[in-house]
């Protein structure tokens, strides 16, 4: 099974994007599901017709389905939420309160992405295309099955002895004990957090494509997803930057298409090497089948959106005793082309070119925080950047 994610800022035009590619898969004639867990139902909107959390027969070879993610841990963990719960209200915490806490940051996004697993068991589609939340932390999540599933595979050995010890405090401490019915859930749910880790984590699989407009706020977003990803080994086959304004002759949206043209080519340096697909505007809204097609067509035209685009770590990362090696490619040609220098979280890289210069802004790994900057040297178009710690 082929996974693609589509994520990027909220209103961005991902959906678009993710059900756009999602028909030209189905065009291809592979069997295709798009999914999506944005609570406003966007999959219904896109294709104009009432979509839930029932897979829905969209179009030939491809069919829709909306997640609610709340329900669909209330279907499959409902005793595993109460629980937790159960928990936060025995150290005094208000009931009803004690359910929104069970629910931790980020489970939403992890509950949806389950459903890729239990998809993959099955084994019906040979694409899977997941329209991601609307949050620059999105991808965070990709990687919290693999790091919960680790750890709690190691507990799992001991979970016999956890578990006699907190029946024997249990009246004491007022905590109470789980069930052998939680511990066998618990393990259930930590096998298939591995193995949807195992799943995102293959880059024969699953790729990420990051969708921005021409403006600073989504594209500095998403060259923070493109550093999630390439942290978490995720692989990421292309940028799309959506939305840009065709030129005009009035002096309004000339100087917006002008401000967008110097965005877009500041993209493409900034997310080099990945291939960075480029659409305009459209003069009316995308909505609809036939729309999505017109917008597919432009995006992909002959291509298969099934294939990878790109494979390959825009970005680098070793850590060596008390210094952190950081590898950024760059379109440089010169070793004189360039200046580097830190500020915060965040790497400035300014570029000379033939009309001034290009500034790349790099967002930092939180490893290098307490480091600063020792040196950088190029090496054909890898920039290798040397942390050590403060002395």
């Amino acid at each position: 099974m082929r996974l693609v994610l589509y994520t990027g800022k909220g209103g961005t035009g991902k959906t678009v994007s993710s059900c756009a590619s999602a028909l030209k898969c189905a065009e291809h004639g592979h069997e295709t599901l798009i999914i999506s867990a944005d609570p406003a139902h966007t999959l219904s909107d896109a294709f104009a017709q009432n979509i839930g959390d029932e897979v829905t027969h969209v179009h030939d070879h491809l069919d829709a389905l909306q997640i609610d993610p709340v329900n669909e841990m209330s279907k499959q963990y409902e005793q595993l939420l109460s629980y937790m719960a159960s928990l936060f209200s025995s150290r005094g915490i208000d009931e009803t309160l004690a359910y929104e806490i069970a629910m931790l940051p980020g489970m939403t996004q992890l509950f949806s992405m389950l459903k890729i697993e239990e998809i993959s068991q099955q084994g019906t589609y040979d694409v899977v295309v997941l329209d991601m939340m609307a949050s620059g932390e999105a991808l965070r999540y990709l990687y919290f099955p693999k790091l919960i599933g680790s750890l709690n595979k190691r507990l799992m050995n001991l979970t016999g002895l956890f578990s006699g010890i907190a029946r024997i405090f249990e009246p004491i401490a007022k905590i109470p004990a789980p069930t052998s019915a939680i511990l066998k859930i618990e393990f259930e749910l930590v096998e298939r957090l591995e193995r949807l880790a195992n799943i995102i984590k293959d880059h024969e699989t699953t790729s990420i494509r990051l969708v921005a407009n021409p403006d600073s706020f989504s594209i500095e977003n998403a060259k923070r997803a493109l550093m999630s990803a390439n942290l978490y080994g995720i692989n990421v086959d292309m940028a799309i930057i959506n939305k840009i304004m065709p030129q005009v002759k009035e002096a309004f949206f000339a100087n917006w298409a002008d401000f967008q043209e110097g965005k877009v080519i500041e993209a493409e340096a900034n997310f080099y090497p990945l291939p960075v697909k480029k659409l305009r505007l459209f003069e009316t809204e995308l909505k609809g089948v036939d729309m999505l097609e017109r917008y597919g067509e432009e995006l992909f035209g002959s291509e298969d959106p099934a294939k990878i685009f790109y494979h390959g770590e825009p970005f680098g990362f070793e850590s060596i005793d008390d210094s952190f090696n950081m590898k950024v490619k760059v379109p440089f040609t010169e070793k004189d082309d360039f200046d580097i220098e830190r500020f915060g979280d965040q790497l400035t890289i300014k570029v000379k070119n033939d009309v001034g210069s290009l500034v790349n802004i790099v967002p930092l790994p939180a490893a290098t925080m307490g480091m600063k900057l020792s040196k950088a040297k190029l090496q054909g178009d890898e920039l290798n950047i040397l942390f050590e710690k403060a002395v």
